[in-house]
């Protein structure tokens, strides 16, 4: 089942990065601009604003950001702590891209009126939009605590979800997702739910495995809209993580008729009938493969899903190209080696499990494999050491038990070899008939040695 994580690679789902809310405002001209409109920058004592910087800020309405940014500078060189004059010249630069340059002067606007509710919110926006999550957080924490004043409560909402976007644990980590979904609760109590809201409330839920209620919520978002990709991708997900592979291929199905041959979908899809066992996950990957030949992770599930169909050559082909384009992938040398091992090519599959093992020694599947090639080329230390390594990652079963048992007979280490036949027939337990004859046909004949 490694083809489950396929789809993860392919949707890029953007449903907590907090760099989406960071770029959600505009200005009344509709120039993209990050930061919060100046007309509702606040102070801690309002005082009258200067002719200049009104005439500034009639510039800005207009997007004469030229004009803005003259009448700013010349104001600010005789009145450097004037506010509101250093966040409008902080937005103009925003709106300008100068992101450096608007970071600076909206630190200097929060020096000079640490309550400015504005200045905080685009600061901790900005910062968040330029990949520096740790220096917006405690901006964002600010703006919550501060009256948002003629902003309204719908920017102090968006200042909530900027920090719920960052305190939204990686995806696909185990860490703890309280603070996002409280973030998210407490920008609910400012403005109502929006369908970002309710995708990130599906993404924490499916984070912290609370399934059900990420069902329920990408659910709604696909009662608005029937099409959109990630919210079918996450309910795909949903449902896969679940093993309710029915249900899925059927919520797959439905959303490829609205978007067909789309990638991520069909991926998924192409996951579920594997798990299925259906026979028409090969031509659908075939299919996926053909339009998107240079995609490693489509690839990657095209040759698990051929090697489990049977074609080990044309598997092994697949393998060897993705190989040529990462040689040193534990992984990819590990699947390729199982595969060898299904071809009876033996004495290939111990050079490349060795060489898995040898890029990463904490690879479980490079030392399984090892020690079953090992023992079918006559090599029994080898497959002890194998079996010793793996040992260290994974549970000893039956399979391991009888390689154990067969390597230490291969090297007339009788002891060892009696204790691990009967370690077998008591996993087995009836399950293996051939080998559990086989381990009792050895012990009959290792008894009676002296």
């Amino acid at each position: 089942m490694r083809g489950i994580a396929l789809f993860v690679m392919l949707s890029g789902v953007a449903c907590g990065g907090f760099s989406s809310f960071a770029q959600e405002s505009s200005s009344s001209s509709g120039a993209q601009v990050q930061g919060v409109a100046p007309e509702s920058a606040n102070e801690a004592e309002p005082e009258p604003v200067s002719a200049e910087v009104t005439a500034a800020e009639t510039a800005i309405a207009s997007s004469d950001w030229k004009q803005a940014e003259a009448k700013l500078d010349a104001w600010l060189l005789t009145h450097p702590q004037d506010a509101r004059a250093l966040f409008d010249a902080g937005y103009v630069a925003d709106a300008q891209n100068r992101l450096d340059d608007a970071a600076g002067l909206y630190r200097r606007a929060v020096d000079a009126n640490p309550k400015s509710f504005e200045a905080h919110l685009s600061l901790g926006l900005m910062l968040a939009r330029q990949g520096k999550p740790a220096e917006a957080r405690p901006e964002l924490v600010a703006a919550t605590k501060l009256d948002p004043g003629e902003a309204g409560p719908a920017l102090k909402a968006r200042a909530w979800r900027a920090l719920a976007a960052i305190d939204r644990p990686s995806p696909g980590s185990d860490d703890d997702t309280t603070a996002a979904s409280n973030d998210l609760l407490e920008a609910l109590k400012y403005a109502p739910e929006t369908t970002e809201d309710t995708m990130l409330a599906a993404s924490l839920a499916e984070q912290s495995h609370q399934y059900d209620a990420a069902e329920a919520a990408y659910r709604r978002v696909l009662g608005k809209d029937a099409k959109s990709e990630a919210a079918n991708t996450g309910l795909a997900h949903v449902l896969i993580e679940q093993k309710k592979y029915p249900d899925a291929e059927v919520a797959l199905r439905a959303a490829l008729e609205k978007v067909p041959d789309d990638p991520p979908l069909t991926a998924q899809l192409a996951t579920v009938l594997a798990a299925e066992d259906k026979a028409e996950a090969l031509p659908v990957l075939q299919k996926l493969h053909a339009q998107h030949p240079e995609e490693v992770a489509i690839t990657r599930m095209l040759a698990d899903v051929t090697a489990e169909s049977g074609d080990y050559a044309g598997a092994d082909l697949l393998y060897l190209t993705l190989l040529a384009g990462d040689p040193k992938n534990s992984d990819l040398l590990a699947a390729r080696g199982a595969n060898l091992v299904r071809m009876g090519k033996f004495a290939e599959a111990v050079a490349v499990f060795d060489k898995t093992t040898q890029i990463d020694p904490g690879n479980s599947d490079g030392w399984s494999g090892l020690a079953f090639a090992a023992s079918k080329t006559s090599q029994p230390a080898l497959s002890i050491h194998a079996l010793t390594m793996r040992s260290k990652f994974l549970p000893e079963n039956a399979s391991t038990y009888f390689l154990w048992a067969t390597s230490y007979d291969s090297l007339h280490q009788r002891e060892q070899a009696v204790a691990y036949y009967h370690h077998f027939l008591e996993a087995s337990a009836g399950k293996n008939p051939t080998f559990e004859w086989q381990a009792r046909q050895r012990l009959a004949l290792l008894d009676k040695k002296p």
